[in-house]
């Protein structure tokens, strides 16, 4: 029986719930991907590049359970808000306390495995996505995996159940200890006390200056390391919390003595809701700004370092192939590279010497590295710099088999090269109009050079001499917090709007009346819409746009990491706000729904 009243209580509120819902499902079936990845042993093991970015997918699955804890706790509390009412009226029927604590313990806990269930299905089939993705990220063949993971579902329905068991046991203590008239009249008893201007101002000017401190130490991260952080992290918080607090509330008052702006169509009626919202809102538009941030944050660096991967590889690699021994290498099997230079350096070597061909080096200098810089940076080198710098000579050995690198170099003039009664072999170097492009294409000649050349098989003579090398190497270190970042993105996302979404839409009820007194008066019907409109993109706006800000101000904190983590904001932007901007529509469409029900044209 009592499940049942349960079920028919959720079924009461089902589009509330299905708010709750997505971002619970998404929450599990993301918290699952990650642990998916980071649990299977046999794929990990099979995957050495993969396997270096496990710690990554396990940060990512602390990150997400933490928000995901904070995100339960206060969701489920709007659930009761928008339940007090139906619990009181059972009391009053009779209804004992206990049977009332059982029945939101049994209601909070099925929504929690329903969801938990639900997201796992989801976080197997995202998982099952894992190994295309994967494969054309990392660029490699992934073996062993499978997106089902006994061990993964298994962690997942232990977290998930445990955090639904603690928010049922709190969810049912509260209401119970609550007295029937509270619960009955909550909804209808208004909360917004009036604001000293002095505090008001204060407020202000501190959630203005906090902000400033916050961001200022974000720009010193390398100089004053984890200070700056903490001094960071607890200035913007506060900072957050009073511009919604303070700020926000000055701004709408300022507006609403403004005559000439105030008292234009309904402007005045939407700064009066916004200012009545605004003081009860103030924790959860600071914490979806927070969560804003750190969504967008994880997107905009994680894309960042997808960015980042062939900026790296091209500054320490001079070359897109190297051949040695390219005598041996049919030259048709170049055909399909897209080539903008092949050059090729005539070499000949006895057992302490290898000896080059001084014009030919001058004709086509060697490309080389120079680190001594912030950045490495290419050089070209020739002939002659070579036989002046011996420094410079490490360019040329980086190119050559490990044998010849221990080895005295000469460069010779054409005559005297011709005179050595040694064997001639060729050393190649090929440079690509797009190394990206004809990837594939690299990596199996890289292969066969390594195949031709029995003393590069070997581990202890690995170099980041060929390009492809070096990109796995950076492709390895950087996928992972790009696949991380994207996933925790989404996450991050859902969760926030979704719980925005919810304390909206947990307050519509009360909101009724108001606007069905203004239709009665004669307000159009489409004015009432555009008011709404305008209401609720002031709170989904405001935190965005505060959110951005603190990204913005963050990216500072990975200048080291990211040589132009300004330069290419684009593309995560649009991705988020277009997002966002469907979640906002959602709300529109179901406050209005909710308020307007009754509404006349």
């Amino acid at each position: 029986m009592l499940l049942k009243m349960s079920l028919t209580g959720i079924k009461s509120k089902l589009r509330d719930y299905l708010v709750l819902f997505s971002g619970l499902v998404m929450a599990s079936g993301i918290f699952y991907m990650f642990e998916s990845m980071a649990t299977n042993e046999a794929f990990l093991k099979s995957n050495s590049i993969i396997s270096s970015v496990v710690m990554i997918f396990h940060l990512g699955t602390v990150l997400l359970s933490i928000i995901t804890m904070v995100y339960i706790l206060y969701a489920n509390s709007f659930l009761m808000t928008m339940r007090q009412r139906d619990y009181a009226m059972f009391m009053m029927l009779g209804a004992k306390g206990r049977k009332i604590a059982q029945m939101i313990f049994l209601e909070t806990l099925f929504v929690g495995i329903f969801a938990t269930v639900v997201g796992s299905g989801l976080g197997i089939l995202l998982t099952s996505g894992v190994n295309q993705l994967l494969s054309e990220q990392l660029n490699v063949k992934v073996a062993h995996f499978s997106p089902v993971n006994t061990q993964a579902l298994l962690f997942t329905g232990v977290f998930f159940v445990i955090l639904f068991l603690i928010s049922a046991f709190i969810n049912a203590g509260t209401m119970i200890k609550k007295p029937i008239l509270s619960l009955l009249k909550a909804n209808d008893t208004p909360n917004v006390k009036k604001r000293n201007k002095a505090l008001l101002l204060l407020e202000t000017l501190g959630g203005i200056g906090f902000l400033a401190v916050g961001y200022f130490m974000m720009t010193q991260v390398m100089t004053l390391a984890m200070m700056a952080l903490v001094i960071a992290l607890i200035t913007i918080v506060l900072g957050t919390y009073l511009v919604f607090h303070g700020v926000m509330i000055f701004v709408l008052q300022v507006l609403k003595g403004t005559t000439n702006f105030s008292l234009k169509k309904l402007n005045n009626f939407t700064l009066s809701q916004l200012n009545f919202r605004i003081q009860d809102y103030t924790r959860m538009l600071s914490l979806v700004a927070m969560l804003f941030a750190l969504a967008l944050g994880a997107l905009t660096v994680g894309l960042g370092f997808r960015n980042e991967i062939p900026k790296m590889t091209e500054q320490n690699s001079p070359y897109d192939l190297i051949l040695n021994n390219a005598q041996n290498f049919a030259p048709e099997k170049l055909d399909d590279l897209a080539i903008k230079d092949n050059t090729t350096y005539d070499q000949k070597e006895n057992d302490t010497t290898v000896y080059y061909v001084k014009e030919q080096l001058n004709a086509h200098p060697l490309t080389g590295i120079d680190y001594t810089g912030n950045r490495p940076k290419k050089i070209q080198l020739t002939g002659d710099e070579l036989a002046q710098d011996v420094q410079a000579m490490d360019s040329l050995r980086e190119l050559e088999l490990p044998e010849q690198k221990q080895k005295e170099h000469q460069l010779l003039d054409e005559a005297q090269f011709a005179a050595l009664n040694l064997p001639e072999t060729k050393l190649q170097v090929i440079q690509v109009k797009d190394f990206l492009k004809d990837l594939s294409k690299l990596q199996e000649l890289t292969a066969e050079n390594v195949k031709n050349n029995p003393s590069l098989q070997s581990e202890d003579n690995f170099s980041l001499g060929q390009k492809v090398d070096t990109y796995n190497v950076f492709n390895g270190m950087f996928s992972g917090f790009e696949f991380m970042g994207f996933f925790l993105g989404i996450a991050f996302l859902a969760m926030l709007a979704s719980c925005l979404m919810f304390k909206i839409l947990s307050g519509a009820n009360s909101d009724v009346i108001r606007y069905s007194m203004l239709n009665k008066i004669g307000t159009r019907k489409s004015l009432l819409q555009k008011s709404i409109r305008k209401e609720l993109a002031v709170l989904f706006l405001v935190p965005g746009l505060l959110g951005v800000c603190h990204v913005l101000f963050g990216l500072q904190m990975f200048t080291t990491l990211l040589s132009e983590p300004y330069g290419d904001l684009l593309v995560p932007f649009s991705i988020f706000f277009f997002l966002y901007l469907i979640y906002y529509l959602l709300t529109v469409w179901l406050y209005s729904g909710i308020v307007l029900k009754k509404v006349r044209q």
